[in-house]
């Protein structure tokens, strides 16, 4: 889930600006003068005298300079290191943990055409430079196999581009709603939240200021190893009060990092997100059922949203606001018929 590419271009591996190319498994140059020196020394037919190092003067500096200039040029001297494979961690792009470049031509005994085509996602990005492109399905049957799940069944690849496509827009639709609480603050999130989730959008026109969030995806990394404190807890009570609480570990996890104006800087703020797969329900032709779990990272910040958006949701319906809206009586009645007399 959530694989985006920012470019088609590779990332890493280039030689920086600037900088010579490497010359591993050539010969240097014939009048190189660092190499000649050391050829110079290997070659056993070549005998040079070496005059006897002079005597320090008593009343000089004790310290032998040429000799300690020489240990300091081997020390620092380091040995030329053998080229080792790229690992997959290098190679992968920082943006997004994924390759940096996925070619669109057929793996290798590939025998069913796949789309090449790219969807553009609602996603900014974070530079400012459009959208978050979504691979192609070529592409994406291409990063499976090098991820080694070589037994992926290529007929459904499409199908997997079309889920994958549909949860990262219902993931950022989410974050969108969570922007649109706390981008201007705690005590603000709250003015909107005070009356439950049922009338966020009555409160969002009655506090409407004609300032709209404006967030963007800076990156992302996909983390399906790492089961969030949440998760853990769920599968926690889960196996206390299954009836209630019962439900599969989370297939997969991501970390979002949103960029959040504040007050006209930019700030970052982290998302995670836990992707649940249900049970199909009898009229959907047993189609998959996906639920996500979207909320800011249990940080200071993103613990106390959290809890303005929870907690008053759930006061708002223990104190019954609804009912409360339509026959409005005081809170505590003065009037009220004391237990003892």
């Amino acid at each position: 889930m959530g694989w985006f590419w920012a470019d088609q271009i590779p990332v890493v591996g280039q030689i920086p600006s600037g900088h010579p190319a490497g010359f591993a498994g050539k010969e240097p140059p014939a009048g190189c003068p660092m190499h000649k020196k050391s050829l110079d020394k290997l070659n056993a037919q070549v005998e040079t005298t070496k005059p006897a190092p002079p005597i320090p003067s008593t009343s000089g500096c004790p310290v032998p300079h040429d000799q300690r200039a020489a240990a300091i040029a081997a020390g620092t001297s380091k040995p030329e290191a053998a080229s080792e494979p790229k690992s997959i961690l290098s190679q992968l792009n920082p943006l997004n943990y994924m390759f940096p470049d996925l070619s669109q031509k057929p793996a290798l005994n590939q025998k069913v055409a796949l789309p090449t085509s790219r969807e553009e996602s609602t996603i900014p990005k974070g530079d400012g430079d459009g959208t978050w492109e979504y691979p192609s399905p070529q592409q994406m049957y291409n990063a499976l196999l090098r991820k080694g799940y070589t037994d992926t069944d290529i007929t459904a690849v499409e199908s997997m581009v079309s889920v994958h496509n549909f949860l990262n827009e219902g993931a950022w639709a989410e974050i969108v709603g969570w922007e649109q609480r706390f981008h201007r603050g705690l005590y603000r999130g709250w003015q909107l939240c005070k009356r439950g989730e049922e009338h966020f959008d009555e409160e969002m026109d009655r506090n409407w200021d004609g300032k709209e969030p404006d967030p963007s995806l800076i990156r992302f990394q996909g983390r399906p190893k790492d089961m969030t404190p949440k998760a853990a807890m769920l599968q926690v009570l889960g196996w206390i009060y299954p009836s209630k609480f019962g439900t599969e570990p989370p297939f997969d996890r991501h970390d979002w990092y949103v960029s959040r104006d504040v007050n006209g800087e930019q700030q970052q703020i982290r998302y995670v997100i836990d992707y649940y797969s249900g049970e199909a329900e009898e009229n959907d032709n047993d189609e998959p059922v996906f639920y996500l779990d979207v909320r800011p990272a249990a940080t200071p910040q993103g613990a106390a949203e959290r809890i303005i958006r929870w907690s008053s949701d759930v006061w708002w319906k223990a104190i019954g606001g609804d009912v409360r809206e339509q026959n409005p009586q005081p809170f505590f009645r003065h009037n009220s018929p004391k237990p003892f007399g």
